[in-house]
């Protein structure tokens, strides 16, 4: 028998309680530097150095962080349900809390990519993608193209290439969960829009969002209490 499909939609909100900090967007900004300067391609093109030096940091804080409770519950839907996260999270959390299968649309921070790499076709060829763990670049650290690395990070402005096969996963979900994410960032914002109109949707998060849909259940409290209280749901259904 076909397993039922759970697609879970994580912004930074699971990774928080991790000790992760979020881009304040009430703000712009991210660990106190403008997320125009840092989170730009026009950052990138003003200094390349601060923005290399931003995401080092960033990659080495990946080090002393864990995953919680909320990305372990998450794994251990995969016991009874077909799960497929979408995150847009940069950080490997998922991956070392055990979940099998992972959209990142916002790409991922222990890898880095050519600066000169995106086509049209498909946004960047995952063939000139290399995973570098916590390591740091720095100016002249150059790809086998002879082009500067950059971080493997999809920039404010910049294309989704993974946005298709997030609305595929959201579009064959027989129930959608939404955590720590405050939707206000798209194009992952409107993925719930691409849910069955039958698809329950569930969002965890302890702040109001701006959603008004029939479909969903807003369980208010922080990731990792609010994924025991979406599993007690599933179970009693």
């Amino acid at each position: 028998m076909m397993r039922r499909k759970i697609t879970v939609l994580t912004g930074a909100g699971v990774s928080v309680e991790s000790g992760i900090r979020t881009y304040r967007f009430s703000d712009g900004l991210w660990e106190n530097h403008n997320v125009e300067d840092v989170a730009t391609i026009e950052g990138w093109y003003r200094n390349p150095a601060l923005v290399l030096d931003f995401y080092n940091a960033r990659r080495a804080q990946l080090a002393d962080v864990k995953p919680n409770d909320a990305h372990r519950r998450i794994v251990e839907l995969e016991k009874d349900w077909d799960v497929t996260v979408i995150t847009q999270n940069v950080d490997n959390l998922h991956e070392r809390a055990g979940s099998t299968r992972i959209i990142h649309l916002h790409g991922e921070l222990t890898k880095v990519r050519p600066e000169n790499c995106c086509n049209d076709m498909d946004g960047f060829s995952e063939q000139t993608v290399f995973d570098i763990g916590n390591d740091s670049i720095s100016i002249g650290d150059l790809a086998p193209n002879g082009a500067q690395l950059r971080p493997h990070i999809v920039w404010f402005g910049e294309a989704v290439p993974k946005i298709e096969a997030a609305i595929d996963a959201v579009e064959a979900a027989d129930v959608l969960l939404i955590v720590g994410t405050s939707l206000q960032v798209y194009p992952a914002a409107g993925l719930y829009r691409y849910a069955k109109s039958d698809t329950p949707i569930y969002i965890i998060d302890p702040n109001d969002v701006p959603v008004r849909d029939g479909r969903v259940t807003h369980i208010k409290e922080k990731a990792t209490t609010g994924m025991v209280t979406f599993m007690n749901i599933l179970d009693s259904e």
